[in-house]
């Protein structure tokens, strides 16, 4: 029985997840009017290729694929989804509770906008493997 090609490293690594975390990083990091008047050239070249190589992966449906595709897209919510919630707890202490000398994470309307879009770009990545899983299971079905 002839032994199964290992999958090439592209297709197991986590482009989209790599993309998110990148904007939070460069979001943290640089200057703010640097980063505000450029943020839409760093998101088109961290969107795009991530939304292509993780396009990718929809043809190869072998499990460990599929389920590294899985894990990392829930490390992706939890990434942004600790963000999200580091900027709006941030912004509750200074609004309501008038803490003003803390240090908080600010995510402007543009990083938003670019998380969003690559969550969107992570969702549906998953259905399309689910898609396959299912085609994959039909194959396997004497009945059909």
């Amino acid at each position: 029985m002839a032994q199964p090609a290992k999958p090439s490293t592209f297709l197991l690594f986590p482009w989209g997840l790599l993309s998110i975390f990148l904007i939070l990083i460069l979001n943290l990091t640089l200057n703010d009017g640097w980063f505000r008047n450029n943020w839409s050239w760093i998101t088109l070249i961290l969107i795009i290729p991530a939304a292509i190589l993780e396009n990718f992966k929809v043809g190869y449906s072998t499990m460990r694929i599929m389920f590294l595709k899985c894990v990392f897209s829930l490390l992706s919510f939890l990434l942004v989804g600790m963000a999200f919630g580091a900027a709006l707890a941030g912004w509750h202490l200074t609004k309501f509770q008038s803490i003003q000398d803390i240090q908080k994470i600010t995510l402007p309307w543009y990083v938003l906008l670019a998380l969003t879009v690559l969550l969107l770009i992570q969702v549906a990545q998953l259905f399309s493997m689910l898609k396959a899983v299912k085609r994959e299971f039909m194959q396997l079905d004497p009945d059909q």
